[in-house]
């Protein structure tokens, strides 16, 4: 009988076996919560969605005229892997040698892996720069309006992010958490270097215990944990910003803002007190106004301010909101509403971005570095914003605004992605199809045939992360795992590296790329940045080889000591935010000398972006993480499926809407607007706010007509509704958790979902 091994994944480190046929997994013992998603974890040994052998789009193949229009509906031949590689080396040999590195972009945006060497962004980021570079993007998908606004007012991301509020805080000193957009568990299931410990559902409960109090601001009222008993304020999608705006005038109007804090601490508060109290303006921005606007009561907005400032108050703000249009403005507001409260830097006080987003945020810092393989360096200066890359293949040599710059989007001729899936993570999929017909050559490496994989020129098998020895380590997290095969490539499957390596060596860059070193040395390789830092610091620091046979490493962690907001409160003088002034920019002179008209230079309240075309729709459509799955991985993964009613993704919708519309729990149901439509199935639930849906992400797309223009997709991909347009000229950042639809029920013929089926191949002619 086959012995257990050690693996990691986003979901949890764990423990499996392949013994006849089946793969078992077992959750790391030391694990209080183990994540459900480890239930899609075995359909990865035998599902038929998976990618067997190299295939080329036939229209390729052939070198028919405007090929490139049939990307998405044309048949495949499989090939042979020196065939897939001649193609490949040759293309990429064209397309540097006639343009140059600015007309190639290296996508890679997704969780490939949760190993430190068989990171496919990574890996693919590497043997681009080897060849000479490429046009990258910055940011994230998830957190694209934060990652810029944040450094404007408070300091580097990465720092206010992650590093100033921790769960133990939260858990013996905060008195009132004030969670917009909730802290949803499921969000915390994962994590994208790995996590053994789930935490946070425990870290909450010792609060409550202790008689902490939780208020969730969401349309959802499952955007916090039900055992909790947290006030929920069911509030109108992409109204956040006013109902701060309602507290904060509660508290200047009353007197209970800390003017001291705000003095020392802050520059530009009067500024944005004249926009608060109409002054600047002239119309104040009252609990009255916001109630207008958010849906909460005027009486709730004024007895939730008056609490805050004799509570150590906690101000969350999650992913979600500034998902959005003008999604940079709940983020800095949530900053500004912590600071009139003067709580910013107390212990399990202030304020806190993305918590409970990931499983490890709100975790102690680790205390050495963890192994990282390097990239060499990128000499193009070429970049979009990653939300972007429609408008960048649609519209090369448009201008575009991004932080302060005026860009311009390159001429991609060839588009290079591993490690992602944009048809789950982009914004109006028509256009997204439309916009993929647009370059020369499209080259992916998947692990199963998702749509991305369906529009690519050329498609490349690569291994997942069960097929394959790396090593799991994760910021925060002090378990470093030696993730060990479990079972063997399926088909012709190969690493990332395997492939990259094969081709540079078509290209002459073998030894360039591999520095002639096998996966296997170049994990010893990369373990030995951890050990020398664990040895230096006086820690059990292990050879390679006994921590392969061991399977884990338990790696020391920092103090908890409030991070820079503690170091900033307690002397601003020495250690100063790295701002231009130094302090908490309530106004940033460098916005306002930006002269954006969507981002001014204190936050505000825009009012929503008008649905294209003029159409109302009635319905606002939440569309945020799944429960059953990490974004569209494993969508064929048991778990997941065994969430979907007649095969399609589950949409949740207040009764008294389903009323309205004649739908009933259990039916099949179309969700329009001028941008497309989808299917998916109802289920009547009051924890979703009247006049408000949510259908999840991450049902992997399929048009019921792959020929058309405008396509319905028959599963449920909700990003065939979303609106692809950026936050703000500021940070070009996605806008894809809301938008706004109408549904009723389908009363056509159903169907059938096969996009999990078997690819069926073209019979090549010679």
């Amino acid at each position: 009988m086959n012995p257990f091994k050690p693996h990691s994944s986003h979901w949890g480190a764990f423990s499996g076996r392949y013994e006849n046929g089946r793969l078992e997994i077992r959750p790391h013992p030391c694990d209080p919560h183990p994540s459900p998603l480890l239930g899609n974890l075995p359909a990865i040994a035998d599902s038929p969605a998976r990618i067997r052998r190299p295939a080329i789009r036939r229209g390729r193949l052939e070198g028919r005229p405007c090929h490139a229009e049939k990307r998405g509906a044309d048949d495949y031949l499989e090939v042979s892997w020196l065939e897939a590689e001649d193609l490949v080396a040759k293309e990429l040999r064209r397309v540097y040698g006639d343009f140059g590195p600015r007309a190639v972009f290296g996508g890679s945006y997704g969780w490939s892996s949760a190993g430190r060497f068989h990171h496919a962004q990574s890996q693919i980021h590497r043997f681009l720069n080897v060849l000479g570079g490429y046009v990258r993007s910055v940011n994230t998908y998830s957190s694209g309006a934060a990652m810029v606004i944040i450094p404007h007012v408070l300091g580097p991301y990465d720092q206010f992010d992650r590093k100033s509020v921790t769960w133990d805080a939260i858990e013996r000193s905060s008195e009132l958490v004030l969670a917009f957009g909730g802290m949803a568990i499921k969000n915390a299931d994962v994590h994208g270097g790995g996590i053994s410990q789930h935490i946070v559902r425990q870290k909450l409960s010792g609060a409550q215990a202790r008689g902490a109090r939780f208020m969730l601001v969401s349309p959802l009222k499952d955007d916090f944990p039900a055992e909790l008993n947290a006030d929920w304020l069911p509030i109108v999608p992409g109204t956040d910003v006013a109902l701060m705006l309602g507290l904060a005038h509660v508290l200047v109007s009353e007197g209970l803002h800390d003017r001291q804090f705000l003095d020392h601490y802050t520059v530009g508060y009067d500024r944005f007190e004249d926009y608060l109290l109409g002054r600047a303006d002239g119309l104040q921005k009252s609990p009255e106004w916001a109630s207008e606007i958010c849906g909460v009561k005027v009486e709730v907005i004024k007895k939730l301010a008056r609490a805050m400032p004799g509570a150590r108050t906690l101000i969350t703000v999650s992913h979600s909101l500034q998902r959005a249009d003008y999604g940079e403005q709940p983020v800095w507001m949530g900053i500004v509403l912590a600071a009139m409260l003067g709580q910013i830097g107390l212990d399990g006080g202030g304020f806190s971005y993305s918590l409970g987003a990931l499983g490890n945020i709100g975790k102690r810092q680790l205390a050495v570095p963890l192994p990282t393989l390097g990239q060499f360096q990128n000499p193009v200066t070429d970049f979009i914003p990653v939300a972007r890359i429609a408008d960048m293949l649609l519209s090369p040599g448009e201008e575009f605004h991004y932080n302060g710059q005026t860009l311009r989007y390159p001429d991609i001729r060839l588009v290079y992605w591993a490690g992602g899936n944009p048809f789950h993570h982009h914004q109006d999929i028509n256009r997204l199809r439309s916009a993929f017909r647009r370059p020369e050559t499209i080259i992916v490496h998947e692990s199963a045939w998702t749509s991305t994989a369906r529009h690519a020129d050329v498609v490349l098998p690569a291994t997942t992360t069960l097929e394959r020895d790396d090593i799991g380590a994760a910021d925060r997290d002090e378990l470093m795992i030696a993730m060990k095969k479990l079972i063997e490539p399926i088909g012709e499957a190969r690493d990332d590296y395997q492939i990259f390596a094969a081709i540079a060596g078509h290209l002459g860059k073998y030894e360039d790329f591999t520095e002639n070193s096998t996966s296997t040395q170049w994990l010893a390789f990369l373990f030995e940045t951890t050990r020398k830092a664990l040895a230096a610091g006086g820690h059990d620091a292990p050879a390679f080889e006994e921590f392969w046979d061991k399977g884990e490493l338990r790696l020391p962690l920092q103090l908890d000591d409030g991070g820079p907001a503690r170091a900033f409160r307690r002397d601003p003088s020495a250690y100063p935010l790295q701002t231009p002034s130094g302090k908490i920019e309530i106004f940033s002179q460098t916005i306002e000398d930006f002269g954006y008209d969507d981002c001014r230079g204190h936050p505000q309240w825009y009012s929503p972006r008008p649905e294209t075309g003029g159409r109302f729709y009635p319905l606002h459509l939440v569309c945020n993480q799944p429960h059953q799955r990490l974004h569209s991985q494993l969508d064929y993964g048991q778990f997941s499926l065994s969430t979907k009613i007649k095969g399609r993704e589950p949409l949740r919708i207040n009764p008294a809407d389903a009323a309205a519309r004649g739908i009933l729990d259990g039916d099949v149901v179309r969700l329009f607007n001028g941008r497309g439509s989808c299917l998916a199935a109802a289920i009547l639930s009051d924890d979703v706010r009247q006049g408000v849906m949510q259908l999840a992400t991450g049902a992997w797309f399929e048009p019921d007509d792959v020929t058309a223009d405008h396509a319905m997709c028959i599963h449920g991909n909700p990003n065939i509704l979303t609106r692809d347009v950026g936050t703000s000229k500021l940070a070009q950042g996605c806008t894809g958790q809301v938008t706004k639809v109408e549904v009723e029920r389908f009363s056509g013929d159903l169907p059938a979902v096969k996009i999990f089926g078997p690819m069926t191949f073209a019979e090549r002619v010679e």
